[in-house]
């Protein structure tokens, strides 16, 4: 009868453990606790070794460098069954200690670096160990596993609800990288012109948020000439002709920028028509960078 009532306790601790997939693998250094419900002599408290092997009561080494759990425990009732240990085990594999890893953290946080860490943590709080993100910034990060090498995308939103709710976990080992954000440039007659990041809350820039970012057009600006110089796919420069004033007045839709693209806000119709791409062009290179 105990029998019976401990298997229904045992497979329903199976399931939350299901449930709450093990995202992290197992590697070198971590401390084990392996249970067999069919013999309580069998359960330990074992470290994997630096090859990746754990060595069981029954059976010898068995290698679970790389597996989940689940799939560790998988492993060790295969290695009782052929010793003919056991006829029907069911193991259970939980992580009691991850081996201290280092995360690290590079590209547009404040104090990039190394930070040890034994457990999973979320993303937002590995930031925060890192200074967070600086003005700088491009908000689409990228997460590298230390195992699989697998990188997975996260947006930090600026929407608290959203960022709390939907972050990604880092794990011991793993790389975060924050690339920083893209620039375009406004210049001419505009209120400071040069360069500015699209650190927005989707790191998408508009032409008439870079214009308001640039203080926008005086009375004397002439917006309706204004011009947008764009980088092609053949690395040639092309010149489009950017209604700004029939946007600013909401006649015409916004556009969006892409990355490294100029507005040129002329001062005049006469000085409009006298400056080249090329001129556009040695201006964006030594604008003054903004950050806001």
């Amino acid at each position: 009868m105990k029998v019976l009532t401990l298997i229904p306790i045992f497979f329903l601790s199976l399931a939350v453990c299901s449930a709450q997939k093990e995202s992290l693998t197992i590697g070198p250094g971590d401390m084990l606790h392996i249970s067999v419900l069919e013999s309580a002599d069998l359960e330990q408290h074992v470290r994997v070794t630096d090859s990746g092997d754990a060595s069981l009561i029954l059976g010898g080494k068995v290698r679970l460098l790389g597996l989940s759990p689940d799939a560790a425990a998988v492993a060790i009732e295969k290695t009782l069954v052929a010793g003919d240990y056991v006829l029907n085990p069911h193991v259970s594999v939980t992580v009691e200690h991850y081996a201290k890893l280092n995360v690290g953290v590079v590209g547009q946080v404040r104090a990039p670096g190394s930070y040890e860490t034994d457990t999973p943590r979320s993303i937002l709080d590995v930031l925060a160990l890192a200074g967070g993100l600086t003005d700088m910034a491009d908000r689409r990060i990228t997460i590298e596993r230390s195992d699989t090498k697998e990188q997975i995308l996260y947006f930090v939103s600026n929407n608290s609800a959203a960022a709390l709710k939907e972050q990604a976990m880092v794990f011991p080992g793993d790389t975060i990288v924050v690339p920083r954000a893209s620039f375009v440039y406004v210049l001419g007659d505009v209120g400071h012109p040069g360069a500015f990041a699209a650190a927005t809350n989707d790191s998408n820039m508009t032409v008439l948020q870079a214009v308001a970012l640039a203080g926008g057009t005086p009375p004397n600006a002439v917006p309706s000439k204004a011009r947008l110089i764009r980088k092609a796919e053949n690395g040639a420069y092309i010149e489009i002709a950017l209604s700004l004033s029939d946007m600013q007045k909401g006649k015409r839709s916004d556009l969006p920028m892409q990355a490294d693209d100029i507005v040129y806000v002329p001062f005049s119709y006469a000085r409009n028509m006298l400056i080249s791409i090329n001129g556009i062009l040695a201006a964006a290179a030594s604008a003054s960078i903004y950050r806001f």
